[in-house]
């Protein structure tokens, strides 16, 4: 990995790319950003992106793609059947993982949905360090439950544990006693844990888990949509992985694996995903759901330009350069507002950077989801689209009360090659104002609450004025500026 260090400037994150393409943003004056806000039920999923100058809701599906990839677009196979596009990917995914089988499907919510098809039951425990929204929906669906068993560190905010994703092991195997292996279908390993700050695991803790899995005669799954910020963690912060190429830490975790799925609109740079496995019989026990409910077997619903792309980013995704970059911008970030004071996850994951709502607004209750209050506000204060991972991203418990998240987190992602170091300065700069401010912040409560995924269409009001005198505060602070 290419080190760079600044003769008189202090060293700050090095891009290795050149951007040739721009897009014009817009940012709307903090009048209209109220407006905007309240139209969109304080939901930051329901902004319009015109009305948005800093997109940071996530890194899914929203990266630039490099040179490669778009050149890789035009030789793409139309063919319905047989198409040399997905012999490509393949090839590569074999190359990298060493697996002989794939199941394309259009993105990593509908590898989830097969999987919970082929291996869910009413009753079935899935065990796994960190659930993710829609894999916990897709299994509550058919009946079986979510055991969540990450390690202490992982739901404490500020920490310096270098993998506060990893399992707790001796409470895996305590779960699996008592549960039983035969209500047990997999185990759901999550590299990089997206809902609480995208904390990773270790090599050594992944290997135990698999150990485990083949001991009991379970099945180990991956998550691997954030893998290429794990490997990056894997490298830099395990002692026994920093002579190991990224290239070798993969084929090493996916050796042990008997299922990966993924999301290419993280792990690929475009948009599409799918299911890999070593063996025929795991891919017959899915293949069938792939025509149902995806597409035909080699396209599985994705775009065969996509699918080119997503060859060539697994490809990059080999590159310590290329993967570096997010983390890299995320850590500085992380760092310049643990300097100010700000309640933020530490140590830095990837994904971007987690605001902890529970210390920034103290003063707002669960019952008024902290977590969205604070995105509403940072997008007053700057035009700034943050994600909610709090209390809103939970769903309610059958008997209707409500789940309250462990920890109230408001995503700022980082998109791959995006933004510019600058613009990373502005919405920094943007959150330490609104941290000043933090006491004019108030809370919300819902108007329209769908019963599933609450958090990409529900929508809430303010409960008080409070909005206003945040953008008459910004007005007095800042004159004219947008």
């Amino acid at each position: 990995m290419a080190k760079v260090k600044f003769y008189k400037t202090p060293d700050i994150p090095l891009e290795m790319h050149k951007v040739r393409i721009v897009q014009k943003l817009f940012l709307p004056k903090v009048e209209d950003r109220v407006k905007y806000m309240n139209e969109a039920g304080n939901n930051t999923f329901l902004l319009q992106n015109r009305d948005v100058y800093m997109d940071m809701l996530t890194d899914s599906g929203v990266n630039a793609m490099s040179d490669r990839q778009q050149a890789a677009m035009m030789i793409a196979d139309d063919s319905y059947a047989g198409s040399e596009t997905f012999n490509r990917l393949t090839s590569k995914l074999t190359e990298i993982f060493g697996t002989k089988y794939f199941l394309p499907t259009h993105q990593g919510r509908a590898a989830e949905n097969i999987l919970a098809e082929a291996f869910v039951n009413p009753g079935y425990v899935i065990p796994m360090n960190f659930h993710f929204t829609t894999t916990k929906a897709h299994i509550t669906r058919l009946g079986g439950t979510v055991e969540e068993v990450i390690v202490a560190e992982g739901l404490k905010p500020t920490s310096d544990s270098p993998f506060k994703g990893n399992f707790d092991i001796p409470r895996l195997r305590a779960l699996i006693e008592e549960v039983g292996v035969e209500r047990i279908p997999f185990i759901r390993i999550e590299a990089g844990t997206n809902l609480v700050g995208g904390q990773p695991l270790s090599l050594e803790n992944m290997l135990e888990v698999a150990a485990i899995c083949k001991e009991y005669g379970i099945l180990s799954v991956l998550d691997a949509s954030l893998l290429q910020d794990n490997l990056y963690f894997i490298k830099v912060r395990e002692a026994a992985c920093k002579d190991m190429t990224i290239r070798e830490i993969t084929r090493k975790i996916a050796d042990n694996m008997d299922i990966i799925y993924f999301s290419a609109r993280k792990l690929g740079f475009a948009r599409g995903g799918g299911i890999c496995t070593h063996t025929e019989e795991l891919c017959l026990k899915m293949k069938e759901f792939i025509p149902l409910y995806e597409g035909f077997l080699t396209y599985g619903g994705m775009s065969v330009r996509e699918m080119e792309a997503i060859t060539v980013g697994l490809e990059e995704t080999m590159d310590e350069d290329i993967i570096s970059q997010g983390p890299m911008f995320i850590e500085y970030m992380v760092n310049e507002l643990v300097k100010y004071g700000v309640p933020v996850v530490t140590p830095a994951g990837g994904l971007g950077c987690h605001l902890n709502a529970s210390e920034f607004v103290p003063h707002i209750p669960h019952t008024q989801y902290p977590a969205g209050a604070l995105g509403a506000a940072l997008y007053i204060a700057g035009g700034v689209r943050g994600m909610e991972r709090g209390s809103i991203s939970e769903q309610r418990e059958p008997d209707g009360t409500e789940r309250y998240a462990e920890l109230e987190l408001l995503r700022l992602a980082v998109p791959r090659r995006v933004y510019t170091l600058s613009q990373i300065e502005y919405a920094i700069d943007r959150v330490k104002w609104l941290y000043d401010n933090r006491n004019l912040v108030g809370g919300l409560k819902f108007v329209e609450e769908p019963a599933v995924l609450r958090f990409f269409f529900g929508r809430l009001a303010p409960t008080s004025d409070w909005q206003q005198k945040l953008a008459d505060k910004f007005r007095a602070d800042f004159g004219d500026s947008l």
